[in-house]
């Protein structure tokens, strides 16, 4: 069975990792997620051994203030203060108390692609999606599979176990988005709102969005349909079988 879910209303990609987000008008969708997306982040000294040792809003949410822009095989970041720097500049890391990586696959929770859809950001009572942190957003709209639009509003868990088509790509839905503090904190004004998160944790269970891994490459773009093949019922939101160490 195949269906239209929706279209693609936003494309964000996230150069380096928990830092501001772009809003892309299209983007290049290889085995490794959009281009250009998370391909840099901040190790915290001494973490080197772990396993996740990733610098993030959890610990620093005045990373969502530092807006970088790919320049060729860097990254360029503009400082809250206003400074431009290269990302490997050792006065940013000084600042940020952390060392920049390059990850040529990319550095990801759990898949290379995330969406969302903005019926789930309404039903989870926030206004603004750059908070989850989304890749694709996608406005709702068509025929669904019976039983599979859940009550409350949040369309894509009837996905997961299906692929979907968006643009040139095609990706295969594996699994709900398990959410962490990282949703509290406001991608304009990096402060902290704890409600978001209490929020989803008592509306659906912890996650909010889907992870996805890509099966074709191709390009998406704004206003691309989302095709939907083998819809399946929307599974329970009960995150533990899927739990990661979110940072975003």
């Amino acid at each position: 069975m195949v269906v239209v879910v929706g279209r693609v209303v936003a494309l964000y990609r996230y150069p380096v990792k928990s830092m501001a987000g772009q809003e892309l008008d299209h983007a290049d969708v290889s085995w490794h997620g959009l281009a250009d997306d998370r391909r840099w982040g901040f190790v915290r000294e001494g973490r080197e051994r772990d396993g996740f040792p990733w610098l993030t809003l959890r610990q620093r949410p005045d990373l969502v203030l530092h807006r970088p822009r790919p320049v060729g095989r860097t990254v360029v970041v503009r400082a809250p203060d206003g400074q431009e720097h290269d990302v490997a500049d050792p006065a940013l890391a000084a600042s940020l108390g952390a060392r920049p990586m390059r990850l040529d696959r990319g550095a990801f929770d759990s898949a290379p692609v995330s969406l969302l859809t903005a019926q789930s950001v309404a039903a989870a009572g926030a206004v603004d999606a750059r908070r989850f942190r989304p890749n694709v957003l996608v406005e709702s709209a068509g025929e669904f599979p019976a039983g599979g639009f859940p009550a409350g509003g949040f369309p894509e868990d009837a996905w997961v176990g299906g692929t979907v088509a968006v643009g040139g790509a095609v990706l295969r839905v594996d699994r709900p988005d398990r959410r962490c503090a990282v949703v509290g904190v406001d991608p304009d004004t990096g402060q902290r709102d704890r409600e978001v998160l209490r929020a989803i944790a008592l509306g659906h269970g912890m996650t909010l969005g889907v992870y996805a891994s890509v099966v074709v490459p191709g390009r998406v773009a704004v206003g691309d349909t989302v095709v939907l093949d083998h819809p399946v019922t929307a599974p329970e939101a009960t995150p533990s079988s899927h739990a990661v160490r979110g940072g975003r």
